[in-house]
Parts: C-alpha cells; sequence; structure tokens
C-alpha cells in the first residue's frame, strides 16, 4: 500500500472522529435543553386517579362531630365496609371528628368536605400496635402515623377539611428535647441515648427492622401522612396543622401527587413533604409555611439508606410558595440512597424566616450521589442566609465524620429573582477529592446580598446573564 493510501486512511478516520465528537456534542446539548421534558413523561406515569363510585358517609357508621368522641373504630368501619365493596369515598361530613390513627385500605379516597376538621389524638396509645415506620432516614417499629397506607395501591386524601395533629409545647413537641418546644431538664425526650442514638446504632449494627421496637416507652414522634411502599398516592385539597413529626412524607413509594395542599405548622421538624426512596412524584399548586424545610428530599440515612439502596429520582416541584422554613427545597441531610432528576419552577419564596432558597446537605457518614438539579422561574423575596447552599460537612448532630464522601454535581438555576438575598448568593463546600461540580447560574438577578459567594472545592461553576447586586458577574470559575 502507497504512503499516499495510509495518509487518506488516517486522514478518514480522524474525520470520522471529529464526526462523531461532533454528533456526541449535539446529543449532549440537545439532552440539556430537552431535560424538562422528564415532566411530561412523569405526569403519564402517574397519570389521573380514578375510584369506585361508592360513597361512605362516616356519620352512618356513627361519628360524632363534636370534637370529644373518640371515633376511630367509626373511622376503621367505614373503610372496611369501603374496602370490601371494591373502593370508593370515605366521607368526613361537617364537623370535628376526634380519632387516633386511621389507616387506609387500597382504592380508598378519604374525603373531607368543607368545613370538616379531623382532630387527631394527642395519647401516643391511640397510635398502636407499632408499625413499620421510619424516623429521620431509618427504618423502625414505632407509633402509627395519624393517617397510614401500608403496601397499598391508589389511595388518597381530598377535599377541603383540614387534618389538626393538635401537637404542641403540651403533647409530641416536647419530645424532641428542646426547651422552646415545651421540654424541661428531667422530661424524657428523643435525646436520651435510649431513643434516636439506640435506633441510629442498630442499624449500623445491621438489626433487622422487624427487631427495631420501639413504640410505647420511647419517644420517637410519628409522622403524619405515611404512604409506605405504596403506588399511586394523591393527596388534594387539605390543609394540614399542628404536626407531631414530619407532615408528608411518602417513603418508598411510586406514582405521587400532592396539589394545593396548605400547610401550617410551626413545630420540631415539621418539614412539609419529605418524599424519601421514591419515584415520581409531583408537588404542586402547595403553600408551606413550616417549622423546617418546607421540601425535603430524602434517601435514607447511613447505613440504612445503604441497606434499602433505593434513590428518589423524578422529583418536580411547581407553582408552589415557601413561606418560613429552614430551606424552601431541600435535597438530605438524609440521602445516603442518592438523589437524580430534580425539577422546580414558578415558585414564590419569601419569609424573613426562610433560610436557603435551595439547599443541598449531606456529610460523609451520609455520603450519596445528588445530581441533576434544574431550577427556573423562581421569585424569591427574602432568604435569610443563601439563595443556593451546598454543603457536604453537615453537622447538625456533632461530629459526621464518616468514609462515605459525597458526589454533587449538575445544579442549574434560570431565570431568578431575588429582592433580598441574605448573607451569601452562592455558598458552597465540597471535598477536594470530591469537588462540587457544574453549577449554573443563568439569568439570575440577586440583590441586596451580603457577599457574592463562599465556595470550597467547586469545580466548573457558569454565571450567565447574572447580576448580583447591580454588578454583571459573567465568568467561569
Amino acid at each position: 500500500m502507497s504512503r499516499i493510501s495510509i495518509f487518506y486512511i488516517i486522514i478518514s478516520f480522524l474525520l470520522l472522529g471529529m464526526s462523531c465528537d461532533s454528533t456526541s456534542q449535539k446529543k449532549k446539548l440537545k439532552s440539556t435543553n430537552d431535560v424538562w421534558n422528564i415532566i411530561t413523561e412523569v405526569e403519564k406515569e402517574i397519570g389521573n386517579f380514578t375510584f369506585g363510585k361508592q360513597k361512605f358517609n362516616i356519620s352512618d357508621f356513627g361519628a360524632v362531630g363534636d370534637g370529644k368522641t373518640d371515633n376511630t373504630e367509626v373511622f376503621k368501619k367505614a373503610i372496611a365496609q369501603c374496602s370490601k365493596m371494591g373502593g370508593g369515598m370515605v366521607i368526613v361530613p361537617e364537623g370535628k371528628f376526634l380519632t387516633g390513627a386511621i389507616h387506609l385500605e387500597d382504592n380508598i379516597n378519604l374525603h373531607l368536605q368543607k368545613n370538616a376538621e379531623i382532630l387527631f389524638s394527642t395519647n401516643p396509645e391511640h397510635y398502636l400496635p407499632v408499625v413499620h415506620t421510619s424516623f429521620e432516614g431509618t427504618e423502625y417499629m414505632n407509633y402509627s402515623p395519624l393517617i397510614y397506607a401500608y403496601k397499598k395501591k391508589n389511595i388518597a386524601i381530598t377535599g377541603k377539611g383540614i387534618l389538626n395533629g393538635q401537637a404542641s409545647a403540651k403533647n409530641w413537641w416536647i419530645w424532641c428535647g428542646k426547651e422552646e418546644y415545651g421540654w424541661k431538664n428531667g422530661t424524657p425526650s428523643q435525646k436520651d441515648a435510649n431513643n434516636r442514638d439506640r435506633l441510629v446504632q442498630m442499624a449500623e449494627d445491621s438489626v433487622p427492622v422487624k427487631d427495631r421496637i420501639f413504640g410505647k416507652g420511647y419517644f420517637l414522634r410519628p409522622n403524619f401522612i405515611e404512604p409506605f411502599e405504596c403506588e399511586k398516592v394523591l393527596i388534594s385539597g387539605v390543609t394540614i396543622v399542628n404536626a407531631p413529626f414530619w407532615i408528608i412524607h411518602p417513603i418508598k413509594c411510586k406514582n405521587v401527587l400532592v396539589d394545593s395542599v396548605l400547610i401550617e405548622s410551626h413545630g420540631p421538624n415539621n418539614d412539609g413533604c419529605d418524599p424519601e426512596y421514591s419515584k415520581n412524584v409531583i408537588i404542586r399548586n402547595s403553600t408551606f409555611n413550616t417549622g423546617d424545610d418546607c421540601i425535603a428530599i430524602k434517601s435514607g440515612r447511613d447505613a440504612d439508606g445503604r441497606r434499602v439502596g433505593i434513590k428518589s429520582e423524578n422529583i418536580i416541584v411547581q407553582n408552589c410558595k415557601m413561606l418560613d422554613g429552614h430551606g424552601g427545597v431541600v435535597l438530605g441531610s438524609e440521602v445516603s440512597a442518592g438523589v437524580s432528576n430534580v425539577f422546580v419552577e414558578n415558585c414564590i419564596m419569601n419569609s424573613p424566616n426562610l433560610d436557603r432558597a435551595i439547599r443541598l446537605k449531606t456529610n460523609s457518614k451520609r455520603g450519596g450521589l445528588l445530581e441533576n438539579i434544574y431550577v427556573r422561574n423562581l421569585e424569591i423575596g427574602t432568604v435569610r442566609e443563601a439563595v443556593l447552599k451546598v454543603n457536604m460537612f453537615y453537622d447538625a448532630w456533632g461530629n459526621q465524620t464518616g468514609n462515605f464522601i459525597p458526589e454533587i454535581r449538575n445544579i442549574h438555576l434560570k431565570n431568578i429573582k431575588v429582592k433580598n438575598g441574605g448573607y451569601y448568593a452562592i455558598l458552597a463546600k465540597g471535598y477536594k477529592e470530591s469537588p462540587i461540580q457544574n453549577i449554573t447560574f443563568e439569568n439570575v438577578v440577586i440583590e441586596k446580598v451580603d457577599n457574592d459567594f463562599s465556595l470550597e472545592n467547586v469545580k466548573n461553576l457558569k454565571l450567565i446573564d447574572t447580576y448580583i447586586n447591580g454588578e454583571l458577574k459573567q465568568s467561569n470559575f
């Protein structure tokens, strides 16, 4: 073969390689521009919710709406009868109905009419026997959540009524162990060595969940609404107040819609909505005024999260309003199994008691891969600390150093307007061996912020048409 022939063969291969690279780059660009199409796919997966035509009014089962009579058995009978008939609507009429735990069955729509209020007992005995549940990312056997569903399909809580947990500094909140919530020296709390610390250690020691028995004699508060390993879950229209602990907690669920919900609850750990180990979750048209994170996406704590190994993915937040809270939309801190594909759009965040707009928090005990967080079209009035905070050294419980270095990558904020930006536009701290990768601000305007950035081990920060305190910041870091 001649030298000329060899030359042309080499050139052909080079041109082919360039063509493949070009095609790859175009696909990558197209993929970046089209990521929001996932929302349409998730909407299709969730689909519509339909229930049987049967309607069962709890009044027909002997319910008394005086706010004093215990209706626990009434709810149980109405739900059982509705389920036996193939499902339908269990109606809560106007009135105040006191009850203990409510457990939903397949194809049940618990519907609260206007001026209906369910008052949940503050007596822990009314949430026994213990059930398979979770506390701060660790599974165990504990008091039943106030509304609970275990391995059910096609369930709903709907209507214009109120779900009132009646939690206060006189009952559940005391267990958090803080004086501001009624705790006093000598009073039992979750901080006692035999409570939260014992549970976490049991998970580290691989004790089976069925043997992690708490409940009576212990002081770990129950979640408010917890669909556990359920498929097709709808929570729509209701107002939720005074929660003992986390408020809406879909765990190991698929295809969840939270729509037009109002949450007003300022107790300890009163996160508004915490999808955990869950896939295809839409939270929209809702208002959060909370004592902790408005929305916090989870995937298990430490050893227990790695044991379960189910990441949360395809979590969508649309047209929501965030008032008080530690963060508007948060990933963490219990994210040991990872989180992928979070989409936040068309939200309003505004309160002097809102600490951050977007927050990612983990540490080297948690670990986890957090990736693909896309945020657009936010109107932010006031945040106290930062517009975006990303922290790989979260240490709310003291030393949280371990051997599981987190990974965080691909955070994109676009079309964001902030009137009062707090201390930092971006506050981000990564590991030298695992830097936070690919943060992009595009068409972001932040006013009245004390500092542009506080960055440690951040790789590839892009600022496109971004103004901070009136100054254009258009550089790559």
